[in-house]
């Protein structure tokens, strides 16, 4: 992981750069698709076949129902097709093995898992494919002609791995033609150095924390050690993953695209309601718009309502992993987002702010400890253990000990998980624009130097959001 990520630094990026500015206009999507595809194979060789596929197949039901628009019969069973091929290459990579298990654990038999090597953002580019042919079945999109242009949208690489999750007419305009420009190149690199500093120095190392402390026996926890752990997996998960999120909004500037922002500051939520507006926008959008709504959203009854709402968040956690505890974080959310809805978010709005900002993150936390654990009885005997059911008491010397070699790190994290650095950088452009940029010049020179020699000498760099 270590050597993939400083190849892809110090010459996959650089040389696609290169030969994308070298190139004229008319070329610069066959650059990025050829690249795209050199960066897929990059993980599993072999599965460039499956992105092959996914791109044609795609490209030409698109076409096939953008041509049948007046015969809708046509173009419903080409929409039907391809909402096949794309669940069931989606179901069959990612959640044979989960299947074969539930089928097993019913008939009595131990069926084999086959073991497939999960291919590299299939969970995002099959929504993105989705969405494309969907939108075009209700004529929001005209299809697009182009097959490079297609193909570039679908592989795109700086987005490929993590999101955020692109709809197609998002981008539509920028596939045919992108801006060159200094200025927002230079942005690009800025908030790709900001979500890669994220990434290295702040998830990685909160990480670390969190591996500790999860290694030990939850039986005779303390309470302290128990909290402060699942707050370090709170930690590392939002900078891994919006961490990335900003590397591919930054790649998307170097190369001219506006990628769709996927985290504002969610810990600073004082609803669940308000987390999953700032967590990962672009995946609660994509179910609202294509599974929410058509199940009829909030314009039925009650009862249809709350069905539609259950399973919208019992699909979002099974998007995730393959895995039971997943299945049940995507339902404790959904649980948690209608008792708000039908009565605690009065209460919230009118209770002190700091007094709903301490629900909304002791609710977050619970959710992780769910979402982290796939063994469920570990995971129940870890939440005992932060209730102080594990006779573990409140604190020991290694729960101290954690929290004295760890509290400049996490207070560093969680003053960076706030809006407050960007509050004082929009206060410093206004102030003075030049010093502004040398500022943030030298911060982004500073995070790249600082991230590589973290990632030259790290044996620990996880992903967390490859598997999902």
């Amino acid at each position: 992981m270590v050597f993939s990520s400083l190849f892809f630094l110090f010459i996959f990026l650089p040389l696609t750069l290169l030969l994308y500015y070298l190139v004229p206009q008319r070329c610069k999507n066959l650059i990025l698709f050829i690249s795209s595809l050199v960066f897929y194979a990059w993980g599993e060789p072999v599965y460039i076949l499956l992105m092959f596929f996914s791109v044609t197949i795609n490209h030409a039901l698109g076409l096939l129902i953008g041509k049948s628009r007046k015969n809708r019969k046509t173009a419903r069973r080409a929409l039907i097709f391809s909402v096949i091929i794309n669940v069931g290459l989606l179901g069959f990579f990612k959640y044979s093995g989960f299947l074969l298990q539930i089928l097993g654990s019913v008939v009595g038999a131990s069926l084999q898992n086959p073991g497939l090597p999960l291919p590299i953002g299939i969970s995002f580019y099959t929504f993105q494919a989705l969405s494309y042919i969907i939108d075009i079945y209700r004529g929001r999109i005209s299809p697009q002609q182009n097959f490079i242009a297609f193909g570039t949208y679908i592989s795109l690489f700086p987005q490929l791995i993590a999101g955020p999750i692109v709809r197609y007419q998002t981008i539509a305009g920028q596939l045919l033609r992108r801006p060159i420009e200094f200025n927002i190149f230079g942005e690009g690199v800025r908030r790709f150095a900001a979500g890669l500093g994220k990434k290295v120095l702040l998830a990685n190392n909160v990480g670390l924390l969190w591996e500790q402390i999860r290694e030990l026996p939850p039986e005779g926890l303390p309470i302290i050690t128990a909290w402060l752990g699942i707050a370090a997996f709170a930690l590392q998960i939002y900078f891994d993953f919006s961490g990335y999120s900003d590397m591919a909004v930054g790649l998307g500037k170097m190369f001219g695209f506006t990628f769709p922002e996927n985290f504002r500051h969610p810990y600073i939520s004082r609803s669940i309601t308000e987390f999953w507006r700032r967590w990962h926008i672009t995946l609660g959008t994509w179910f609202r718009e294509y599974v929410y709504i058509p199940l009829g959203g909030n314009r039925t009854g009650r009862q249809t309502h709350l069905r539609n709402i259950f399973i919208v968040w019992f699909l979002t956690g099974l998007w995730h992993g393959a895995a039971w505890n997943f299945a049940l974080w995507g339902l404790y959310n959904g649980l948690i987002l209608v008792l708000e809805k039908y009565c605690l978010l009065k209460w919230l709005g009118r209770a002190p702010r700091f007094l709903s900002h301490a629900y909304a993150i002791v609710t977050i936390l619970l959710g992780w400890v769910l979402f982290s654990f796939d063994n469920m009885a570990t995971g129940s005997s870890y939440l005992g253990a932060m209730f102080g059911l594990s006779g573990g008491g409140i604190f020991n010397l290694q729960a101290i000990y954690y929290c004295y070699t760890h509290a400049i790190l996490i207070a560093i994290a969680i003053f960076a998980s706030t809006p407050i650095y960007g509050t004082i950088k929009q206060k410093l452009q206004k102030k003075s624009g030049a010093l502004y940029y040398v500022a943030t010049t030298l911060s982004s020179l500073l995070l790249l130097f600082l991230s590589t020699a973290y990632l030259v000498d790290a044996a620990y760099n996880p992903f967390l959001y490859f598997r999902f």
